[in-house]
């Protein structure tokens, strides 16, 4: 009752402030009482506002259901329209929209369509706070009040399903929010893979079949069966740049874990198919064919539930092989050992092959679905056996595809102890045209460096050797296990020839289809500017463009990048650099694909308007194939349901196909001129704070919880790569998150207020952009967004409870809060209005006056038990207060 009472009292005030923002009355009541407020009371509050703000979300998913889902129905009742909804993000929309204004035909329409390659490549990066059994226990709640929708709910039923939701809230708050021990990288894995299980194993074969009827109607045309637009890929388990916690081990053991997933859930759709799929009449010759090469099977007659049941032994034994590498790997403390379990026996399963590529699974999948179509069986074809199909065609034998991630330092001092080890020198010390001189010549060559057992013999140092057993543990869990090899903090050809030759060394070529794709990461400003070089350099190697046959990736780094050098100058570096290495790919006749590494929040590359985050990319940098990572939070909030999964796919696929179409405005010589002054009087302005201002780093370290933050058990990884670094070696995603936590959102517009507060000519130019330029409209439409979501009120409240009365230190934080208030009239400046204004903010308000009340007291407690924390020396209250932090 006490707790409940407080609560009240902070959310009465939460809702005057919303209500009026400007009530400075309500925020200092609020800042008093949680002075007053005890550690255990400080505690109680902060768990119920917590949990009052995830219900929130939760409703909030149902209610976008719940439009999307009215919005379709507004349709004419007897109007054949498709399945999916009238919007522009949609692909009904989509098509309607290229057919209405004559961008396209049909032809090209299916053409564009049919080849489309859209990757979403899902991280652990430490964003998402909530324990994976608490979301559960969310989505769950979504689901009920989307049944509480329904117009023919029985009231017994209604009372039933509201005593649910009442059960789940008193669940959700006897379990303890907070994790308790750092995950492991094999933890983060099995929420990937849950993901994978829960949600998109349903959602996209329920996508692809309303696709596929939306096509029949809007294109009077259907899509081949095998046709999978997005596909999904994975960094969990893989992901090694400056997580030592990713080992060799980790990685096989993730894999492993992944195939056993894979096959569990494959059998049960074997099981399903066996049980649908009892006839006996008529079959094509190939399915009598195959049939017929299966000895050890009582089906007879029904030839279907012949190939079905063998397919269930070899499934089985692939399970049983799994299970037993996961025991060889693990303890039984492991987390994988969860994944063994016993399987419903068939006799013969010990006689059989497993599964080993997809072929496997995709060949006889293939003949009963045209033997069926073949004999006049097509409404079964279409039915279950058509989900299974594009379920192998998206997911393959392990789910997910491992990419795999390392700094490219470890692959200079990999090679560097080879060439000591061979007695020709120091590779390390080597300029660059010796070092291309090095591994052209090698990779040219056919012998191996080193015989592969001689692996411990080549370094004393520990690290040396894990960097070459991770190329052995790749060769080892083959090609359809693995997707690219990214080099973060990539510079050089040489780097990119490095990689190639460590996988040479273990016989990944590509000759053998064993080669990974090796995909050079850019993520700073200079690496930004020298990356066209970098591949204009690999391309004029012939051993390369042997190796890479015609195709190369690159991956951009948004986070990195825009914490290198501020927003604007980022986007710019990034926007040209795309825009160059697509000449330069031209040049040469290579397939350029583009992989974009963006976080969830602006300030990291995102967007929270999926269609026109795609539609914004540069010209001609797409062409049908667009790979991006998905990280943290944003996995739950795009995949969180089925419904939603659905959605976000729908998303994705159309606004690929529309970016096929979209004739894309080119900058003017005068804007790329304007452009780049933005870019470097931007850059000056964000570095100078951020790197030349001694005060800043105090000032960062006192005014926000960064420090607090790196003791939370969010993810496996460190939030440093150098553990003794400063600011420098920060990682982007704890830089961005502490200035969220006190509404600053400085990493997101520091800089703009020094290149966009101009007048005369330059400020005209900037308006004539903002108006004709799409991809610059949508940049400070962004930042407009982003200035929107800050509060200056709560930002100085952080800094009146948390930062030192010295005359340095809180002159920095007026400066910091001055120079928020400048990058506000330099917007207004750039967009003609009155206030901060755009889509983004239209969307956001409506869902800030909703959340506000609860965000407001969160940041008011959080920066009062963080100022008791950092004074306190007794364990037990420091215990209770970090308990309480309202991250």
């Amino acid at each position: 009752p006490e707790a409940d009472a407080l609560y009240r009292k902070f959310r009465g005030l939460g809702l005057d402030r919303a209500a009026d923002p400007n009530n400075s009355d309500a925020l200092a009541e609020m800042i008093a009482y949680a002075q007053d407020l005890t550690s255990e009371q400080a505690l109680s509050v902060m768990r119920i506002f917590s949990i009052a703000l995830n219900l929130v979300n939760s409703a909030e998913v149902a209610h976008r259901l719940r439009v999307t889902r009215d919005h379709e129905m507004k349709a004419d009742r007897n109007a054949h329209v498709g399945p999916l909804p009238m919007l522009e993000d949609s692909m009904r929309g989509t098509i309607e929209n290229i057919l209405e204004t004559g961008m396209g035909t049909v032809d090209e329409i299916v053409t564009k369509l049919t080849s489309e390659k859209v990757e979403i490549v899902l991280t652990a990066h430490p964003t998402e706070v909530n324990r994976r059994t608490l979301l559960r226990k969310y989505r769950q709640l979504t689901a009920i009040l989307k049944n509480l929708d329904r117009p023919d709910l029985h009231p017994y039923e209604r009372s039933e399903a509201v005593s649910s939701l009442q059960r789940l809230v008193a669940s959700i708050w006897g379990s303890d929010e907070i994790r308790r021990q750092r995950p492991t990288p094999q933890m983060e894995a099995l929420g990937g893979i849950a993901v994978i299980e829960t949600v998109l194993w349903d959602a996209l074969p329920s996508y692809l079949r309303k696709l596929n009827a939306q096509c029949q109607v809007s294109l009077g045309r259907e899509l081949p069966v095998e046709f999978v637009p997005v596909k999904f890929s994975s960094w969990i388990g893989g992901d090694r740049d400056g997580n030592p916690n990713v080992t060799p081990e980790v990685t096989t053991e993730v894999v492993c874990s992944q195939r056993l997933r894979a096959a569990k859930l494959f059998l049960d759709e074997f099981n399903a198919l066996y049980n649908e799929l009892a006839i006996s009449t008529r079959f094509s010759p190939e399915m009598e064919a195959l049939a017929a090469t299966i000895t050890d099977s009582h089906d007879n007659l029904e030839k279907y539930r012949r190939v079905c049941g063998h397919m269930r032994k070899r499934l089985i034994k692939t399970i049983k092989d799994c299970e037993a590498e996961l025991e060889r790997l693990t303890n039984k403390d492991s987390i994988a050992a969860c994944e063994v379990g016993a399987v419903s026996q068939l006799s013969g399963w010990q006689k059989v092959r497993p599964i080993r590529t997809s072929e496997d699974l995709m060949e006889p999948l293939l003949c009963m679905y045209n033997s069926l179509t073949a004999t006049g069986y097509d409404e079964v074809a279409n039915g279950r056996l058509v989900d299974v199909i594009r379920r192998v065609s998206a997911f393959g034998t392990t789910l997910v595809r491992l990419d795999i991630r390392e700094e490219s330092t470890r692959h200079t001092l990999a090679v560097d102890a080879i060439t000591r080890h061979l007695g020709i020198g120091s590779y390390a010390q080597w300029d660059e045209e010796a070092r291309l001189s090095f591994l052209q010549a090698e990779l040219a060559g056919k012998r191996p460096l080193f015989r592969t057992r001689d692996i411990n013999e080549i370094s004393d140092d520990e690290d040396v050797r894990k960097t070459l057993r991770v190329f052995e543990t790749a060769s080892e869990l083959g090609p359809e296990a693995l997707g690219a090899y990214v080099i973060s903090q990539a510079q050089t050809a040489s780097d990119v020839l490095a990689v190639m030759l460590l996988q040479r060394q273990f016989g990944m070529t590509a000759s053998n289809g064993n080669l990974m794709r090796v995909v050079p990461l850019f993520e700073t400003l200079n690496d930004l500017t020298n990356a066209p070089s970098v591949i204009n350099t690999l391309f004029q190697i012939p051993t390369y463009m042997g190796q890479c046959k015609g195709k190369q990736e690159v991956m951009v780094g948004y986070s990195d990048s825009a914490k290198d050098a501020g927003r604007l100058a980022a986007c710019w570096a990034q926007y040209t650099a795309q825009e160059k290495m697509v000449q330069v790919a031209k040049k040469y006749g290579v397939e350029l694909t583009f992989f974009h590494g963006k976080g969830g929040t602006v300030g990291r590359g995102g967007n929270p308007a999926l269609y026109r985050a795609v539609l914004s990319h540069p010209p001609n940098t797409i062409n049908g194939r667009f790979r991006v990572t998905e990280q943290g939070e944003m996995i739950t909030q795009n995949f969180g349901s089925v419904p939603i999964a659905e959605r976000t796919l729908d998303i994705y696929t159309s606004a690929v196909l529309c970016e096929g179409f979209t004739k894309h405005v080119e900058p003017t010589q005068k804007w790329r001129d304007q452009m780049d002054r933005v870019s470097e009087i931007s850059c000056a302005g964000y570095r100078h704070l951020v790197r030349e201002e001694p005060r800043f780093v105090p000032y960062f370290r006192q005014a926000t919880p960064e420090l607090e933050l790196g003791t939370l058990n969010i993810g496996s990884r460190p939030a440093k790569r150098n553990p003794k670094g400063g600011i420098e070696s920060l990682r982007a995603i704890p830089w961005t998150f502490a200035w969220t936590q006190t509404r600053t959102h400085l990493s997101a517009w520091l800089g703009v207020a020094d290149a966009l507060n101009v007048d005369g000519a330059d400020l005209e130019g900037l308006q004539d952009m903002y108006k004709n330029w799409p991809w610059f409209r949508e940049i400070i439409d962004l930042v407009a967004m982003v200035l929107s979501k800050t509060d200056f009120s709560i930002s100085k409240n952080y800094d009146d409870q948390l930062v030192d009365k010295t005359e340095e230190l809180t002159s920095l934080g007026n400066e910091v809060r001055e120079r928020l208030v400048n990058t506000r009239k330099s917007v207004l400046k750039v967009t003609e209005s009155t206030d901060v204004a755009g889509p983004h903010v239209a969307l956001l308000r409506a869902s800030s006056k909703i959340r506000n009340p609860y965000v407001d007291p969160l940041n008011i407690i959080q920066a009062e038990i963080l100022k008791r924390f950092r004074a306190s020396s007794d364990e037990v209250e420091k215990e209770i207060l970090q308990d309480s932090s309202g991250v």
